[in-house]
């Protein structure tokens, strides 16, 4: 267990930082999770609309150091193909 007063701090801030950065990749799933179900029910509106919504919430993830900046960037163009792909199917 930690012995100094520093330590002691140091878990009580790793603690909130988990804990908040759960809250936002829990939050950017719920998003893209919406994003995906537009895309399977076939509706090319709902999913674009939905997409533009996940979009700032995926970036703020990637801002904030939660998920690294190019992982947010592949999730995000392949959405965007998937659901440019619906409009020409």
């Amino acid at each position: 267990m930690a012995n100094t007063a520093s330590a002691r701090k140091r878990i009580r801030q790793i603690k909130v930082r988990t804990e908040r950065n759960a809250a936002r990749k829990s939050r950017m799933r719920t998003f893209v999770k919406k994003v995906e179900t537009a895309i399977a029910s076939g509706n090319h509106a709902a999913a674009n609309e939905a997409l533009r919504e996940a979009q700032p919430e995926m970036q703020r993830a990637a801002g904030k150091g939660v998920i690294h900046r190019n992982t947010v960037a592949r999730r995000l163009s392949r959405l965007t193909a998937r659901i440019k792909a619906l409009a020409t199917a």
